[in-house]
């Protein structure tokens, strides 16, 4: 099992190596994926094996190999607590003075 403590590389390696698995269990080839996912074979290699990939590649295998929730699970929408809205709202100082009314 991995930590926070594990280097970039581990990670990367863990990632392709679902990847991979993914892509065996739908019986795809690389190129057959790389096809799919509007991307090389060798992006497909590189991000299988941990060697480096751009996030727009991650995106377009994950998509390919209908893995899209993965995304979901590293970008939630982000949500406000109420009682944060709370802590971070401004008391008024002192109140303020009336306006003048303007001649027409």
């Amino acid at each position: 099992m991995l930590s926070i403590q594990n280097t970039v590389g581990e990670w990367a390696l863990k990632l392709g190596r679902q990847i991979r698995s993914i892509r065996l269990k739908l019986n795809y080839e690389q190129a057959t994926l790389a096809e799919i996912a509007g991307v090389s074979i060798k992006a497909i290699t590189n991000l299988e094996t941990g060697k480096g990939a751009t996030i727009k590649t991650l995106i377009k295998v994950l998509r390919a190999v209908n893995r899209v929730e993965w995304l979901e699970t590293l970008a939630p929408p982000l949500s406000v607590s109420p009682l944060q809205l709370l802590r971070t709202r401004k008391t008024k100082e002192r109140a303020s003075s009336p306006r003048k009314a303007k001649n027409v």
